[in-house]
């Protein structure tokens, strides 16, 4: 007797979802906004379990870095393929390739049991977001006709990342302070497995339908590149600048970016197309946002280990003194707009970038017994909220001077460059923390008094980075009457994170009766967004 209803119950749901029929938009948007949660999600909630990560894997202090480098380098040099590789091949199959990479990785790292594995399951994971970071957007755009209903689906997908990142630092501090470290990471690995399978089942296939090949080698020598660069620079600090452990890495570093720069030139479908950066607006735009990312992206990573290692607080108390600043930041991309129609998207970017340094200075001047208002709140509000302003009108800036055809392709690339900025410059602001507190505690051991000498180093040359960046930013970014309509055509805002999200689709040519999805390029490189 109880068979029949069941029956029947399937018999009704076969109706409702019949094999083959497409699935309703909401559900679309949801799975490919749970994806986009997870990866943004994943880099800001490892921040306070770095300390404990630290403990319990005898990691080194510089070594540290590499659990957030590690997967920054691998997304940074494979997103823009990841884009390409969807459109060649399915936006659906690369959202699962990506997604069940992604999560095996996460599984891999939790269950480290050495500090290399925890880097490798990290760098997997890297790889597994750039697979699938770029499909989620374009899942949605295509999901949704076009219109107000495609405009609430884009708005949802970018408040969705600004949640992550925004959500990262608490969540994380739960996990660590409940269970241990190893939750940040296995969280996924049940939540990656139910989008896996309802994906499997409910997503729409779509690909763009060009043939031009994958650029594999470009990918492979820029993220080689970078991780040996990377390598190089925080060898410095035990081997110095003049030893051969330092040079072969440096030396072997820039020759894989040269010759990456190469490929791209003489290839026919390049990961990076060189003559994008002819244009003024996108060249400037894009140094101004490498100089940026290298000292924004040091923050979360050495404000939590003050909050841990010097002041004492526990993971949880941690994630709770940084939310003021992940709230900054979102402030900062919403006001934005508001200003570069008044002040131009320039001058915007100046003053964000000089009120961040503001911040940066006055964090400079922490102590090993800090307050939590001045040493942590608001400096830290003032430089998120300048991250935040100074993304959305340089991200505007760079989209403004590209083809309308490109202008999903533009965005990926200020994405990766303040990426690959941040990747170089914690490598770099790494290296003076560690020299300097080595220098100050001498025999007796990482001292609060030494570690807070350290990071406060690091913040005043994070300082001296952004305001190299205002002078870059005066001397070369367009200004004046000529930028102002492409600039105002172009909406952009950022997550928690000050990553951006770019909108063309009031951009003319672009959007789908432009022959081009609204934030994704016509090799499918999308913006993303990606915490700390």
């Amino acid at each position: 007797m109880t068979t029949m209803p069941r029956a029947a119950d399937v018999s009704r749901m076969s109706r409702l979802f019949p094999r083959g029929a497409a699935p309703p938009a909401w559900l679309v948007v949801a799975l490919a906004c749970a994806g986009q949660f997870l990866v943004v999600l994943d880099v800001s909630v490892v921040n306070v379990a770095l300390p404990s990560m630290r403990t319990d894997l005898g990691m080194s202090a510089s070594g540290l870095q590499w659990v957030v480098n590690a997967y920054a380098i691998a997304f940074a040099g494979f997103m823009l393929l990841g884009g390409r590789a969807g459109d060649l091949y399915g936006r659906k199959r690369m959202f699962l390739v990506g997604l069940a990479l992604f999560t095996l990785a996460s599984l891999c790292g939790g269950l480290a049991q050495d500090g290399w594995q925890l880097l490798l399951a990290r760098a997997v994971q890297g790889l597994g977001a750039a697979v699938l970071a770029p499909s989620t957007l374009t899942i949605v755009t295509s999901a949704v006709a076009e219109g107000a209903a495609r405009a609430r689906a884009i708005a949802t997908w970018t408040a969705v990342g600004a949640g992550g990142g925004a959500a990262g630092g608490l969540v994380g501090g739960v996990l660590v302070d409940t269970l241990s470290w190893r939750w940040v990471l296995l969280i996924n690995v049940p939540v990656g497995a139910v989008v896996l399978l309802s994906s499997l089942r409910r997503l729409p296939e779509s690909r763009a339908g060009d043939r031009r090949r994958l650029d594999l080698p470009g990918a492979l020598l820029v993220t080689a590149g970078l991780g040996v660069l990377a390598y190089g620079i925080s060898q410095t600090e035990a081997e110095g600048w003049t030893a051969a452990a330092t040079l072969v890495p440096l030396a072997a570093g820039l020759a894989l970016i040269a010759l990456f720069l190469v490929v791209e030139a003489r290839t026919a479908a390049p990961l990076m197309p060189l003559g994008l950066f002819r244009a003024r607006a996108v060249s400037s735009a894009n140094a101004a946002m490498f100089l940026s990312g290298s000292a924004m992206f040091c923050m979360w990573f050495f404000m939590t280990l003050y909050a841990q290692n010097v002041l004492g607080y526990t993971p949880l108390e941690a994630g709770l003194a940084l939310v003021p600043s992940s709230l900054a930041v979102l402030l900062g991309s919403k006001s934005a707009p508001r200003f570069m129609p008044v002040l131009g998207a320039r001058n915007v970017a100046v003053i964000g970038t000089l009120l961040a340094a503001v911040g940066f200075g006055w964090q400079s001047l922490m102590t090993a017994r800090g307050d939590y208002l001045t040493e942590i709140m608001f400096p830290g509000i003032l430089m998120m909220l300048g991250a935040g302003l100074t993304a959305t009108p340089l991200a505007a800036l760079a989209t403004s001077g590209a083809a309308p055809g490109e202008a999903g392709l533009v965005s990926g690339l200020i994405n990766t460059s303040r990426t690959m900025g941040g990747s170089l410059g914690l490598a770099v602001m790494s290296t003076i923390a560690a020299a300097r507190t080595a220098r100050v505690a001498g025999a007796g051991g990482g001292t609060p008094e030494a570690l807070t000498e350290g990071y406060a180093l690091a913040f005043r040359t994070g300082m001296g980075v952004l305001l190299g960046g205002v002078v870059l930013m005066v001397v070369w970014l367009p200004w004046g009457k000529g930028a102002g309509p492409a600039v105002a055509r172009v909406s952009a805002s950022a997550s928690a994170d000050g990553e951006v999200v770019v909108d063309a689709e009031g951009v003319e040519g672009a959007g789908p009766s432009g022959g081009s999805d609204p934030a994704v390029a016509s090799d499918g490189a999308a913006s993303t967004s990606f915490e700390k």
